[in-house]
């Protein structure tokens, strides 16, 4: 029996579960040291691209721009995101299976909740950004300067965490006594609500709501703003000017078209038992694959990124 971590949501009990059973990617015994060995890889070349983007913008004076600021603090969003699934999810693959105590479990979702929404709020403030540079050039350098650069970047991080803490103490106030086993890689919000033998329908409802604001509402207003950002580009006189302007959004675009791409998909396709491989093949997509494909964007087709690396290799 585990007492609520939280004072504020009082001292009733919340579950007859110490721990629970993360059963991972089932039998695939024929194919275990094939995807650890994927998978390790894959989070190695995340860690690395995503530090080195991050590592980039703090040191090269090129990048010290409001764009690459936001970039960065998006980058290290991914080192997190990534390390709070990747390590454990290898553990499971490797063991068959992993136990995790219960309020590890509700750790490892506040953490993977709360930063897939600072990538989320992150995104539209990078769209912001790209439309005050395109659409209103005069006054983007008065408007995006260091202070309000750092304090969008703050409400990202903090907006986020809080959006998550409301998830999360409507979460330890169930009672779970179901079962102990969570058919996934990872502790996410459908398999922990499955061991719950509480009523959950407030619980969906608003988590519905919040997930509308911090993922819906963002993809709207990213929509509307390159609506603008491609009309101010259609007006651009020269071809020259037209290529020169997207260039500078085109990376950030490819990275949000991935984003929600995968997180549509995860969410689109039912839990149910038949689908249940998709369910977390795509999963793996967001919380895996993802976060290796940003940095990969950034370098390929960003100019000032491929200067930077160009100017740091000199230097040694």
């Amino acid at each position: 029996m585990v007492p609520s971590p939280l004072p504020w949501l009082g001292s009733q009990n919340l579950t007859d579960l110490d721990e629970v059973f993360i059963l991972g990617f089932g039998d695939i015994d024929n194919m275990r040291a094939v995807l650890f060995t994927v998978f390790l890889l894959v989070y190695i070349l995340t860690l690395s691209g995503n530090l080195l983007i991050f590592l980039l913008v703090l040191s090269c004076k090129i990048l010290h721009s409001p764009m690459y600021f936001f970039l960065g603090n998006l980058s290290l969003n991914e080192i997190l995101f990534t390390t709070n699934i990747a390590p454990n999810m290898l553990h499971v693959l490797l063991n068959r299976g992993a136990t995790m105590s219960i309020l590890g479990c509700f750790m490892q979702f506040y953490m993977f909740g709360s930063l897939a929404v600072t990538e989320s709020f992150l995104l539209t403030v990078m769209s912001y950004d790209r439309f005050l540079a395109i659409c209103n050039p005069l006054h983007y350098t008065s408007i995006m300067d260091s202070w309000h650069c750092q304090l969008l970047a703050l409400m990202c991080w903090i907006g986020a965490f809080i959006i998550m803490s409301v998830t999360l103490g409507f979460l330890l106030r169930l009672h779970f006594c179901r079962r102990d086993v969570i058919n996934h890689f990872f502790c996410d919000f459908a398999p922990i609500l499955e061991l719950s033998c509480s009523d959950t329908t407030t619980i969906k409802i608003v988590v519905s709501f919040l997930s509308s604001a911090a993922t819906l509402f963002p993809f709207l207003f990213i929509i509307i703003t390159y609506g603008c950002i491609i009309q101010c580009i259609l007006r651009i006189p020269s071809a020259r000017g037209k290529e020169k302007a997207f260039s500078t959004c085109s990376s950030h675009l490819g990275v949000v078209s991935t984003y929600y791409a995968t997180m549509i998909m995860v969410y689109v396709v039912p839990a149910s038992d038949h689908l249940l491989l998709v369910n977390k093949t795509l999963s793996l997509l967001y919380t895996v694959v993802t976060p290796t494909v940003n940095p990969i964007i950034y370098a390929l087709r960003n100019q000032e990124i491929k200067t930077a690396l160009r100017l740091v290799s000199r230097r040694k």
